[in-house]
């Protein structure tokens, strides 16, 4: 193992990140569809969806600069920067770039969502269905541990979820009046 600490490392970070995505996807329906009403404060859990998807950001970053210390497969920086260039699964390390873009995309207009206008961020952010997909995508196709049962079981159970949560979101959508979401805080000191 101690040969390729690198290349574990990668691939460790892919799944924790893949699964940081699942659980701030999650997150963010719960805080759209109001689905705990009062039971549970907006602000925490707009907060832990921010942190979530935050922490998918730190570990994609983990995961490519992991890629590229590594001499297992010999990734150079256009492999994991440029999509559809790598000579190691070039399709599905493509697919993994996109949806490195979209989620730094999402993660930058959300942090600069009180300065956009309101329908360009939601339109960026809207982005976060396709990211989920096309990483999904990329980890089955690209992933040396699809393989093993247990982490292609819980892909399995992940998704099921997120995709039954995005469901109830937009039944709900459809059968409620729109709403305008609650403001975000103007400073950091107001959110904490």
């Amino acid at each position: 193992m101690n040969g390729h600490l690198t290349w574990y490392v990668a691939r460790a970070a892919g799944i924790v990140t893949w699964a940081l995505l699942v659980a701030s996807m999650i997150w963010g329906l719960l805080y759209a569809t109001r689905v705990f009403r009062r039971r549970v404060s907006l602000w925490w859990l707009l907060g832990v969806h921010r942190f979530l998807g935050a922490l998918a950001v730190v570990f994609t970053a983990v995961h490519v600069v992991a890629l590229l210390s590594d001499s297992f497969i010999g990734f150079g920086v256009r492999d994991v920067l440029v999509p559809f260039t790598s000579s190691w699964h070039p399709i599905a390390v493509g697919w993994g770039i996109i949806a490195m873009y979209l989620l730094v995309a999402i993660e930058l207009t959300s942090l600069l969502k009180a300065r956009l206008p309101y329908r360009v961020w939601r339109s960026v952010h809207l982005t976060s269905y396709p990211v989920f997909a096309i990483a999904t995508i990329h980890g089955l196709s690209s992933g040396t541990d699809v393989k093993v049962v247990v982490t292609s079981g819980l892909g399995v159970a992940f998704g099921a979820i997120a995709i039954a949560i995005s469901v109830i979101a937009l039944d709900q959508r459809m059968t409620e009046a729109p709403r305008r979401p609650v403001p975000g805080p103007r400073s950091p000191a107001e959110f904490g």
